[in-house]
């Protein structure tokens, strides 16, 4: 019986083949392999789809972070407080920039930060607040502005998320990654930083181009990390197409919900009131001591199911420098034992999705 992927990228490539491959053909013609119009133009229009003024290209989602970072001042001796229940690379960043990562708990119904416990952690070293945008929805930043401390957001899986009518960066800045299995994801490394704020778009445009705007110009030290035109080529065609693969995968996020209901060894996923929910992820929780033996079975039946994250950032040994030990971050322990990703991509089909919950049903016994 054939397999159903995680992530299906052969089912996306096969709707934007044929442009891409018009478009690579138009990238070799002209060799403009580093910026150029393909860069320019897909800069335009990924901020006029999320309805911010900028947007910057740069070489992956960790850099994104990163340079946002540095131009919204972020630098050594300063801490950034951040979930603990993020893929390594939030972390990652602030080290980069010079910070320390400060950790807190996760909202348990949501999976994204808790307000409180960010709020709480604030100290006069305090110089940012890294919201993680997590699995498709985006984090309650009206409740972390009380901080009075920048706010960089992680937008890595929620292109085309909306909180209260408002997406990733207005107002203030965001970093995403275009990783190829994101909702809009390149054939490669790729990632952006999106912001309203001039000032913060041409800093992070000038670190990223090794420190200055002209050639041989060197402001600041920066870093090479720019947006090659091979992969705004691809991004340009996925993102004409991005809207309406969101609300497929809305519509997939639905089915499971109802296709899971009768279960009731599985919590299903919850939405912030207020979100429009882009489904990067689909992440349900099943018991702990059952966890490992029912993500063995589904991958033995050919169901790609995932763990998005099997370890919080505090218990990794890159972290375990901060000093936090087992039972710092109770709800982000707790998921980590029990969360399980299936597939979701916006391809998928209603007998696909009835083979995986048939699947997971029998794995539960």
């Amino acid at each position: 019986m054939t397999g159903i992927p995680l992530v299906d990228l052969q089912a996306a490539h096969a709707e934007v083949a044929q442009e891409v491959e018009v478009g690579f053909k138009r990238v070799l013609e002209y060799t403009a392999f580093i910026g150029g119009e393909e860069v320019a133009a897909f800069e335009r229009e990924y901020a006029a789809f999320g309805g911010t003024e900028h947007c910057v290209g740069v070489a992956n989602g960790t850099d994104a972070l990163e340079l946002a970072l540095r131009a919204a001042g972020v630098g050594v001796g300063d801490e950034v407080i951040l979930p603990a229940n993020t893929f390594i690379a939030t972390a990652e960043a602030v080290v980069r920039a010079g910070a320390t990562p400060v950790l807190v708990d996760m909202d348990p119904q949501t999976y994204l930060i808790d307000p409180a416990a960010a709020l709480a952690a604030v100290g006069p070293d305090t110089k940012a607040i890294v919201p993680v945008h997590l699995y498709g929805q985006m984090a309650p930043l009206e409740s972390l502005r009380a901080a009075g401390v920048f706010i960089v957001e992680d937008a890595a899986q929620c292109q085309g998320a909306l909180r209260n009518g408002v997406g990733p960066g207005v107002g203030g800045i965001a970093a995403t990654s275009f990783y190829p299995g994101k909702n809009l994801g390149a054939y490669g490394d790729a990632g952006a930083v999106v912001t309203d704020d001039t000032a913060l778009a041409t800093s992070v445009r000038t670190i990223g181009s090794h420190g200055g705007l002209k050639k041989y110009v060197h402001d600041v030290v920066g870093v090479n990390s720019r947006l090659d035109a091979l992969q705004a080529v691809v991004l340009r065609a996925k993102l004409s197409r991005l809207e309406r693969w969101n609300t497929a995968r809305r519509a997939a996020a639905a089915r499971y919900d109802e296709l899971l209901a009768p279960l009731t060894d599985v919590v299903r996923p919850v939405t912030l009131d207020g979100n429009l929910h882009v489904w990067h992820l689909y992440v349900v929780r099943v018991p702990a001591e059952r966890r490992d033996a029912v993500l063995a079975h589904l991958n033995a039946a050919g169901v790609g199911a995932g763990l998005h994250y099997p370890i919080p950032v505090h218990l990794t040994p890159a972290f375990g420098y901060l000093g936090y030990g087992a039972g710092s971050f109770p709800q982000a322990e707790k998921a980590a034992g029990e969360i399980l990703s299936l597939p979701l991509y916006p391809q998928i089909t209603a007998a696909q999705q009835e083979r995986v919950v048939a699947e997971l049903t029998t794995a539960l016994g």
